[in-house]
């Protein structure tokens, strides 16, 4: 067993640019396992730098230079976080805290009208089945509640946090977009020179992710406005917090729609009960997220990430189980870099197999040679 393991270890992970390669990617999980919190801003300036660049490519590509570039795109996204901070996250907000202080007579109808289901469905739901669920969702409820008043409670002590991020974030973004090809050389300097393989990987990864994280931002865009248009031309409460929760809910493919699917649900039922208008709103909601999964999914993404559906659940799975939502949120970038490590990894055995082939025909080559012959 352990002369086959050491045969398989050999053929693949022998070459330079493939140990470059592993080093690569321990030391980078290593550093995000163990000084991620630390980091948190510099990472965090990072992945907005990233989302930034391919603007400021795309007006340098127009003449414009890269400081005006830098300039004009850091001016963008300076006026959109004031707008989303100041104008959009306090509606929210204000919606939200309205709902928490509404949940308890939507818990009531909620209630009241599971306690009908014995007398309407006697055949189906039983009276101790009723008792049963009231007890586990009270415990539940208890235990959220101890969530939400300890996750008040963190949050007013991290209002400093909060604060540093405000500064630091947009000013490492800036110089990370100014500076981008200094420190990506003052880096790549530090790094072994068989890594041919480590940045094929990173050219496929940049590509997919890149048009990943802006297919994601357009379907965010689209599937929230148009769902806060259709709760709000319904009349739905919370129209605003509901359409944003649905826009955010494509960021976890398959899970976040069926989960954003409960409030949307609940609320409708509370505001108008088993009637009309009710299952006129499930049948919009519905509708919006055939038309996201059907068309337009395949028409934003196309090709840009290759991974199975079996393959995406997978990623969600284990990195929201190793790293919480924040695994969750990065799953998908996270698969298509173990997608494109096993490609690139396939593509350089299959070269160097193919090299050693023909090393081996030119070797044969020599000893068949005539010269070869008369020497012996």
């Amino acid at each position: 067993m352990t002369t086959i393991f050491t045969r398989w270890f050999r053929r693949n992970f022998s070459s330079p640019a493939t140990i470059v390669l592993s080093m690569l990617l321990i030391v980078g999980f290593f550093i995000i396992l163990t000084v991620g919190d630390i980091l948190a801003p510099i990472l965090w300036a990072l992945v907005f730098a990233y989302l930034l660049e391919w603007v400021v490519e795309a007006l340098q590509k127009k003449g414009v230079s890269r400081f005006w570039s830098v300039i004009v795109v850091f001016a963008g996204f300076i006026s959109m976080a004031f707008i989303v901070f100041f104008g959009l996250i306090p509606l929210v907000w204000k919606q939200g805290v309205k709902l928490v202080a509404e949940l308890p007579n939507i818990m009531t109808k909620v209630r009241e009208s599971i306690l009908e289901l014995p007398e309407k469905y006697p055949n189906f739901v039983s009276t101790e089945q009723v008792s049963a669920l009231f007890s586990s969702l009270n415990s539940e409820l208890a235990s959220w509640g101890e969530a939400i008043l300890s996750a008040s409670v963190d949050s007013l002590m991290s209002i400093a946090t909060v604060m540093v991020y405000i500064i630091l974030v947009p000013l490492l973004v800036f110089f990370f977009l100014k500076d981008r090809n200094t420190i990506i050389a003052w880096c790549t300097q530090w790094l072994p020179q068989e890594r041919h393989l480590a940045e094929s990987v990173w050219s496929e990864v940049n590509r997919q992710i890149g048009n990943y994280i802006r297919g994601k931002v357009l379907e965010i865009v689209i599937v929230g406005t148009s769902s806060y248009i259709a709760f709000l031309v319904m009349g739905l409460n919370y129209a605003l917090l509901l359409g944003v929760c649905v826009g955010l809910s494509v960021l976890i493919p398959y899970i976040g729609a069926a989960l954003v699917t409960i409030p949307v649900a609940l609320i409708a039922f509370f505001q108008w009960g088993f009637t009309h208008d009710f299952y006129i709103m499930l049948v919009i909601y519905l509708i919006i997220q055939i038309l996201d999964g059907n068309l337009l999914v395949p028409l934003i993404f196309s090709e840009a990430v290759n991974l199975h559906p079996v393959a995406i659940i997978g990623s969600i799975l284990l990195f929201g189980g190793l790293w919480g939502f924040w695994g969750v949120f990065f799953a998908i970038p996270l698969a298509i870099l173990v997608n494109a490590v096993l490609s690139a990894l396939k593509g350089h055995k299959i070269q160097l197999e193919k090299e050693e082939q023909e090393g081996e025909l030119g070797e044969q080559k020599v000893l068949d040679s005539p010269e070869s012959a008369k020497e012996s």
